[in-house]
């Protein structure tokens, strides 16, 4: 592009960087040697070009599956009672664990080998796909996974690169390609990449094969935006000619060659070493509350099981101890058992006892969570409210194990930028000096057929200054990296762009631009084309004019400003435009009017405005090659370019002669001030952080309803703390907070009246740089405690002025408080991925910025409104389900095996089993196991449309509520009672007692299934109790199984099994049914088991309920009215106040907000809004006492096959 390159690229091409190289590769372009003499030929070995997503093969696949199954504790504890149960003589049959453990271990590696099939098939698909490589100047038909480094490939238009590549020559005459990175970045905008202008004339296979060179570059990174390498070229035997490479000149794996017939290119990075592959490694860990209190309530688990077996093991040698009360004869030890030490039976006895009450432990949860987890994230991506029409996506779910942390978030952070506003911007006004023109109804490339001509502020401009102003406007039509689609296909005939006709549009990676540069030609100066390194402007007399374009420095956030160096056609005037933020662009002007535009500047920003200003010089020839110089000095670098490069800009980029600034606004997002309004309701923190001027971002604040008109602003921002310290700044913030929140203690009720003042807060990236700082003064304690105690008190937070690094920071410290408040981060644009990836959950959006933060998200949805029913809706119900998972697991395993621990004081602790095998090994898996699951995939305890109208609701399940220990302890002490009815009922009821016609008494296995069979009645039956949302489905599960179990229990006992040695339940289960006794005694047993849970759930939606519950009964109420459902729904929405204790009669009109040039779409909504007083329920504790008999009348129950002894 310069044509000083020559003149310096042979001095500089062995001596630029290479004292620091050590990372680097060579790459012999279609394998040709160096010539003798120019260099050592190292020959390098590099991966070939086969891409491997899968984790397993063939061959390890059974072991490493293995491996990582058992590094889960619950997985390697029943592998150790397995093994046990193997190695001693243990009460139950190794089947009993083994069984269970084998089903979870099966499905698992069932799912995950599925998934890495999936896996393998999709590789398969790639690796295969054909390539044209050139070798010995014929173009030859290659698969993708054989190709190697250095290999010159032939592409076509629409084809995908099959692996990074430097682009050599294309069809084009200029050298450059169009390309699309859709599936790398989500950006869908025709990007330019260039060839080095040494090899644009190898168009053909034999002259691309007459190619001596090679490629220098840095060794495979992830950043897909970064290269650096340089290209040297051997001609006739001369020096090299050395030439930089950037990321311009590097087409990457997986995006497509677009309007560019073919292009001839060479491998550099292949297989795994491609910057997509590299991009394939897995984010951390994250772990949900609901999982974490899943592993404290599993080690209370483990230790009650440990007490249970330790005092099991004691009584039975205090047992023993009389010699009366030995082994019995039908367990009696043999000599080289009685012989053992003391310790080793003792240990023996304990691990039998660990062995028969181990399924209090419950393996099957953690199937049935991960079923739960993966199944319900289906629920998210088909979500039809969720789907965006323009986008043609909806809602992704790219980890399903956070979906229940989506119902406890206390913090939201979000950007700005994209993510509250639209990120779609447009053009309204841009002044030059003292004059302001505004240009009507331009829009991100669409001029409105009404617009014409455009208005004017201000008096007629001087003959300097209409200089002065077209040089303005040319500063626009220049200073950009726009694309035009030159011509467009319309009714059959194809026009072109020129004469300004409508017919064409721009394209832009970013939006701000093309809103610029149409604002220009609505002001009369169009942007025409690229051609040939020149760019065409038609100006207002429709006269072409021609700059050919030599530099550009392109835009990066740090500087936050871009810049091009063009020369005129006369070829004698050298100017260089300068485009940028104005805190980047004011300290490196000289001279214009810099306070009229400044003035300008503020006002627009604080209308909520995006500003820039533009600023040019004049270049010599003697100064622009010392540009050069120094631009290629830092180009050719391999080592610290990016530094090199910016020190360049930072010299060049100085002594500027302002020109005037623009404004463009970027609209609110639909819906998004409802959403986050609700978010406010839900109890729920939203913080904004941008990077934006505070003025700007302030006005999108009140806009969204961060802020309210009646919102006290404080402001922690670099103007105060120049005026006083920021020791003095923070402690008067906290003084003005704390006395608020000190009323608010002495009055409960004070933020219902009229005098409770809202706090919003307003910080920028310096300051916060500065209260992240450990303070100096020791006496003064950290600065960070103090900004946190003011942020707990503030409804809002504004943070403005944020590098990406401090918005994470932002999150890791509210991460770390004491409270430990879950965290959400929302982001579109890559800026945004620091922040998403700290956060408990991140989600990304969809939108213009590319698509980094949603594929770097835990979740992805088209627009920010979709965050509302995410959390209100899909949250709410995904830690309703799962809790009740949880809890109703713990709950039916203390059920199941406590009446296993009672039935020992019965037997002489013997560890004879309560139950069958067949009933120890299908409990959990069958019986038991689809009520829950499917409660926990379409339980709806409240309706859809209930949550997204009140969003107090959310109130109800924070603060992980639904799994505190005093709901853990009910659940517990409830199991405990219940597993006491089974038994004791059992026990009394049966006691001395005969049922069947022939005086035969029950047994020990039918005391066991009568037990068993209350038992599975009744866990089933309280599920049933706690569903709200029936359907068929709910019916069939809940019913079914226990048809199943009866079904099955008939068929074991009915029939002998030939593959069984022994047939303990022989005729047991259709001899305990045919006594009505028995069956009496069943339903009495469920009804006393389940009256308690009854009680409870009565009292408490009668004195003390909540939210959720009030919102049922009224529900409820409605509906025995015999009212219609929508007309119940209605009720409640406009007329429930006479429900609720407290009501508002405040109810937030739609506000009518304008533009000075437009009227914004606003949804003006008028609903009332219910509020409810919450009482804390103080807990109650109920005991239960246990009696056990000891004596004579105690029968002891025999291991033998076959037989039965009475209880």
């Amino acid at each position: 592009m310069t044509p000083c390159l020559d003149s310096v690229s042979c001095a500089l091409w062995q001596c630029i960087g290479e004292e620091n190289w050590v990372d680097n590769r060579t790459v012999y372009i279609g394998h040709r040697e160096p010539p003798p003499g120019a260099e050592a030929y190292i020959p390098q070995r590099y991966p070939d070009n086969r891409i491997v997503s899968s984790k397993y093969t063939f061959w390890n696949f059974i072991p490493k599956n293995l491996f990582e199954q058992f590094r889960r504790i619950a997985n390697f504890y029943f592998l150790i009672i397995f093994l046990v149960q193997l190695i001693i003589d243990t009460p139950t049959s190794p089947i009993t664990s083994g069984l269970p453990l084998f089903f979870v271990i099966v499905v698992t590696a069932i799912k995950q080998g599925y998934e890495d099939w999936l896996r393998h098939r999709a590789d398969n698909a790639v690796n295969q796909c054909p390539v044209h490589v050139i070798q010995h100047g014929k173009m030859v038909r290659k698969q993708s996974h054989r190709l190697l480094v250095g290999d010159i490939v032939l592409v076509k238009e629409d084809e995908t690169f099959p692996c990074d590549l430097i682009l050599l020559s294309s069809s084009r005459e200029d050298g450059t390609c169009f390309v699309t990175t859709a599936s790398l970045d989500g950006e869908s905008s025709h990007k330019t990449y260039y060839a080095v202008q040494d090899t644009q004339a190898f168009n053909t296979e034999e002259e691309v094969d007459t190619l001596w060179a090679t490629i220098e570059c840095e060794q495979p990174q992830p950043d897909l935006y970064k290269f650096v390498g340089r290209i040297n070229i051997y001609q006739d035997g001369n020096e090299p000619i050395a030439r930089p490479l950037g990321s311009e000149n590097v087409l990457l794996r997986g995006a497509a060659l677009k309007n560019t017939q073919r292009i001839y290119a060479v491998a550099i990075y292949t297989g795994m070493e491609t910057k997509m592959a590299l991009n394939y490694q897995s984010k951390s860990q994250k772990r949900s509350a609901v999982e974490k209190s899943m592993n404290a309530f599993l080690i209370v688990y483990l230790c009650i099981l440990i007490s249970k077996a330790l005092i099991n093991t004691v009584l039975k040698y205090m047992w023993q101890a009389d010699p009366n009360r030995d082994e019995p004869w039908y367990n009696e030890k043999t000599e080289s058992e009685k012989q053992r030490h003391l310790v080793i039976r003792a240990l023996t006895d304990f691990l039998a006892f660990m062995v028969l009450f181990n399924y209090i432990i419950p393996v099957s949860m953690y199937v049935t969570v991960e079923m739960q987890k993966f199944l319900g994230s289906y629920f998210i991506s088909w979500d039809e409210e969720m789907f965006d029409e323009d986008l043609g996506e909806g809602a992704l779910v790219n980890t399903s194990d956070l979906n229940e942390e989506l119902g406890q978030v206390e913090y939201v952070f979000t950007d700005k930028t994209g993510t509250l506003t639209e990120n779609n911007m447009e053009f309204i006004e841009c002044c030059v000096d003292e004059r302001v023109y505004v240009p009507h109804a331009v829009c991100n490339g669409q001029i409105l057929p009404e617009a014409s001509g455009s208005d004017t502020i201000d008096s007629s401009p001087e003959p300097g200054d209409k200089e002065h102003e077209e040089l303005f406007f040319r500063a626009l039509c220049l200073c950009h990296t726009v694309q035009v689609k030159e011509e467009e296909t319309i009714d059959g005939i194809k026009r072109g762009i020129h004469r300004g006709k409508g017919t064409s549009f721009y394209i832009s990676s970013s939006p701000d631009e093309v809103a610029l540069v149409e604002g220009m030609k609505r002001l009369g100066f169009t942007y025409l084309r690229l051609k040939d390194n020149h760019m065409e402007i038609l100006n207002r007399d429709d006269e072409i004019e021609r700059f050919e374009l030599l530099e550009v420095l392109n835009f990066d956030s740090v500087r936050r400003r871009m810049s091009v160096i063009v020369r005129s056609a006369t070829g004698r005037q050298y100017y260089m435009f300068c485009k940028g933020a104005d805190s980047s662009i004011f300290p490196r002007v000289i001279s214009g009017k810099v306070d009229h535009v400044r003035a300008r500047v503020e006002l627009n920003a604080v209308e909520g405005l995006r500003t820039l200003c533009v600023a040019y010089k004049m270049l010599t020839q003697t100064e622009y090659e010392q540009v050069c110089r120094l631009l290629n000095s830092a180009k050719l670098a391999l080592q610290e370019r990016d530094r090199k490069l910016a020190d360049a800009y930072d010299k060049i980029e100085r002594n500027f002669i302002l020109l005037g600034a623009t404004a463009v606004e970027d609209r609110l997002q639909d819906k998004a001030a409802d959403t986050i309004e609700s978010l406010h309701n839900a109890g729920i923190k939203v913080w904004v952080l941008t990077g934006d001027k505070m003025e700007t971002a302030a006005a999108t604040c009140y806009a969204s309803k961060l802020f309210r008109r009646s919102t006290q602003i404080l402001e922690l921002t670099t103007k105060r703390t120049e005026e006083q310290s920021l020791h003095d700044v923070l402690f008067d913030l906290s003084r003005t907070v704390l006395r608020q929140h000190s009323s608010l203690t002495r009055n409960t009720f004070s933020s219902f009246s009229a005098d409770f003042q809202d706090y919003g807060l307003i910080i920028d990236g310096a300051t916060l740089s500065a209260v992240m700082k450990p303070s100096q003064d020791s006496s003064s304690g950290s600065y960070k405690e103090i900004f946190l105690e003011i942020c707990r008190n503030c409804s809002a937070v504004l943070c403005c002025r944020m590098a990406p690094l401090q918005k994470a920071q932002i999150v890791k410290l509210i991460k770390a408080s004491k409270e430990r408040p879950i965290t959400l981060a929302i982001g579109d644009g890559a800026n945004d991925v620091s922040m998403i990836l700290e956060a408990h959950v991140g989600i990304g959006i969809m939108g213009k910025e590319g698509r980094q933060a949603a594929r770097n998200s835990d979740y992805a949805i088209p627009k920010f409104k979709h965050l509302k029913k995410m959390l209100l809706v899909h949250g709410h119900y995904y830690y309703v389900r799962i809790a009740e998972l949880v809890q109703y697991f713990f709950y039916k395993n203390i059920c199941f095996i406590f009446p296993q621990f009672l039935y020992q004081f019965f037997c002489g602790f013997s560890q004879e089993p309560l139950y069958d095998t067949a009933y120890l090994t299908l409990y959990n898996i069958s019986f038991t196991s689809l009520p829950i699951l499917l409660y926990s995939l379409i339980e709806q305890h409240v309706s859809m449309d209930t949550l997204k109208r009140d969003p107090s609701l959310y109130r109800d399940i924070a603060k992980n509520s639904f799994l505190r220990w005093p709901s853990f302890i009910y659940w517990t002490l409830l199991g405990l009672f219940d597993a006491v009815v089974f038994f004791f009922g059992a026990f009394f009821l049966f006691d001395n007692t005969t049922f069947i016609s022939s005086g035969q008494m029950f047994g020990n296995w039918t005391f066991g299934a009568l037990v068993f069979t209350v038992l599975v009645f009744t866990v089933t039956l309280k599920l049933a109790l706690d569903t709200h949302y029936w359907t068929w489905i709910n019916h069939f599960v809940i019913w079914g199984s226990l048809l199943f179990y009866v079904i099955f229990s008939l068929l074991w006992g009915g029939i002998i099994w030939p593959f069984l040695n022994y047939q303990r339940m022989y005729y047991v289960f259709m001899q305990m049914l045919s006594s009505g006794p028995a069956w009496l005694s069943i339903i009495l047993l469920i009804l006393i088991s389940l009256l308690p849970d009854i009680l409870k759930k009565v009292l408490c939606r009668a004195l003390w309920p909540s939210a959720t519950e009030r919102i049922q009964v009224q529900v409820k109420l409605l509906c025995s009215m015999s009212f219609p459902l929508q007309n119940a729904q209605g009720l409640y929405q406009g007329h429930l106040l006479e429900f609720t204790p407290l009501s508002s009669p405040h109810s937030p009109l739609g506000r009518a907000t304008s533009s000075r040039h437009h009227n914004l779409r606003r949804s003006c909504t008028l609903s009332k809004k219910l509020m409810y007083t919450r009482w804390r329920r103080a807990s109650s504790d109920s005991t239960f006492s246990c009696f056990f008999a000891f004596g004579k009348n105690i029968h002891y129950s025999s291991t033998r096959a076959g037989l039965e002894t009475s209880v």
